[in-house]
């Protein structure tokens, strides 16, 4: 018995309930945001492509955003999705088909969702690690193309976690490495949450800091997974990705590593605040990062890693950011505009987001790190 558990019966209390990744988030909501959501995809085959196919991930609803049917249009081409769920992760996804695209296909889908901040609240102390998880968490602790698992990963998440405590501690051990570690770089980025990538070149973008911290995660136990969504404000590059842990008894917990890395850089380089201001803050954006924290500026739209999609495509996709598109079997290039070095694209995407109200970016106006508790 551990623990945790023996504590819970000590206190009358009921038992924390079995590991299971399909549990919903536990994460207390705040802060609710409505937005009108605008978002297109520019789809351009090769010339003479037979048949373009393209996925287009549906936003779901869950604890922390709830997301209203919506509508779908194509142009030039009048044509209809059809709904498809992927069995590994459940992502859901609109399909649709092209017989001899003529120029660019624009899609369109408009809907309305509302989005919480989640926080989780993880205190080290109160994370009971698992010896033994059941056999549905073999997606999130497996070695895969990106997110790898071997003697190099086990070394080094074992040498980060020495001394540390249990679960939490070992996880923030690996964030705070990379953290230390990476830099963050849109021109030397692999753009599907590559490991490997990141260990070697030790920089990259979000899905390459947290690819790396998935890996390391995995090696010392803990199960995790790269979840990716929709900022909702005007930004070059729409889509960005979170790190998500199962922490027991706590469930999926959210880390975003990148964006704290950056804002901690930001408030080091602020001149307008005095070294006092520059300590406390960084010590508050970086407890907010560990105890789980998911801000309500993002939409999530996919889960996981190396899998089919549905319909299945011509290969397992290793993640899905934006869409995913092929021309008569073949992926076509993902784009990344946040590149300034990038000309050329064969899609992109279009996206207008309108909330309710005004809602400050946390990684940027870090006004609320100052009523962060103080541990």
């Amino acid at each position: 018995m551990t623990p945790l558990l023996l504590l819970a019966l000590t206190a009358g209390a009921d038992p924390a309930p079995a590991p299971d990744p399909n549990r919903p988030y536990t994460a207390a909501r705040s802060a609710p945001v409505s937005y009108d959501v605008e978002f297109k995809a520019v789809v351009t085959a090769p010339h003479g492509t037979k048949v373009l196919r393209v996925w287009v991930p549906v936003p779901p609803s869950d604890h922390g955003q709830r997301v209203e049917k919506g509508t779908w249009d194509t142009f030039p081409a009048d044509t209809a999705p059809a709904f498809h769920t992927e069995p590994l992760f459940g992502n859901r996804f609109a399909y649709f088909e092209f017989a001899h695209p003529q120029g660019a296909q624009v899609l369109t889908h408009r809907f309305r969702a509302t989005v919480w901040q989640l926080d989780w609240d993880v205190k080290p102390d109160g994370v009971a690690r698992v010896e033994r998880w059941p056999a549905a968490f073999e997606p999130y602790r497996r070695s895969e193309r990106g997110i790898v698992i071997d003697d190099r990963f086990k070394k080094l998440a074992g040498e980060l976690a020495t001394g540390a405590r249990g679960p939490a501690d070992e996880l923030a051990a690996v964030m705070d490495w990379t953290h230390k570690t990476l830099t963050y770089d849109h021109s030397a980025t692999s753009l599907v949450a590559s490991a490997d990538h990141a260990l070697t070149k030790k920089r990259g973008d979000c899905s390459d800091y947290h690819g790396l911290c998935s890996s390391l995660g995995r090696a010392l136990g803990v199960p995790t997974r790269v979840t990716y969504g929709l900022h909702l404000f005007p930004k070059s590059l729409p889509c960005h990705c979170k790190l998500e842990a199962y922490l027991h008894p706590h469930g999926w917990v959210s880390f975003d590593v990148s964006e704290t890395q950056r804002l901690v850089n930001a408030l080091r380089a602020d001149e307008k605040l005095t070294d006092a201001e520059k300590a406390g803050l960084v010590r508050a954006a970086v407890a907010r990062l560990r105890r789980g924290f998911r801000d309500n500026t993002w939409l999530l739209h996919a889960t996981g890693t190396e899998y089919d999609l549905a319909p299945k495509a011509a290969q397992k996709v290793p993640l899905v950011a934006t869409i995913w598109a092929e021309a008569d079997g073949k992926p076509l290039p993902l784009p990344d505009p946040a590149d300034p070095t990038k000309r050329e694209f064969a899609w992109m995407t279009a996206h207008k987001y309108t909330a309710d109200h005004a809602v400050p970016y946390p990684f940027k106006d870090w006004s609320a790190l100052r009523s962060e508790p103080k541990r």
